[in-house]
């Protein structure tokens, strides 16, 4: 799973999901991509099943970049512990989304491939996605 090496801060604040993505809105390494079409968070667990989905439907041919890291730590605090007392401990990592934001992009693949392909990976995504072609 994907996480960084080391932050520098343990816990951070949630931020807000409010516009759309102008950074990684573009194609820039494959000729089809995946783009969110909602604002929320994917987390590494997600983004490693969806790329394990794309790469089994094109038999690992074609190039496949992931454009999102999730940098995010979100805390939990454990079971049955009473409010107050602090944060949590970090639990999980995640990418924070806006709308319009590319999460994969494949080239070396047909059309229908990457379709395919890409089609298998939303299933794994709790957000809505649209495929995207450079035309």
């Amino acid at each position: 799973m994907l996480s960084p090496k080391r932050v520098k801060w343990r816990r951070q604040h949630r931020g807000d999901y409010r516009g759309f993505a102008y950074r990684g809105s573009s194609l820039n390494f494959g000729d089809y991509a995946l783009i969110v079409t909602e604002a929320g968070r994917i987390t590494s667990r997600q983004i490693e099943a969806s790329r394990i989905a794309v790469s089994r439907s094109v038999k690992r041919g074609g190039n496949l970049w992931i454009r999102i890291f999730p940098d995010l730590p979100i805390t939990k605090k454990p079971i049955q512990v009473r409010m107050g007392k602090g944060k949590g401990a970090p639990d999980l990592w995640v990418a924070k989304v806006k709308p319009g934001r590319i999460v994969f992009e494949i080239n070396g693949v047909t059309r229908e491939q990457a379709e395919e392909a890409f089609r298998l990976a939303s299933h794994k995504l709790p957000l809505k996605t649209k495929f995207l072609a450079r035309d």
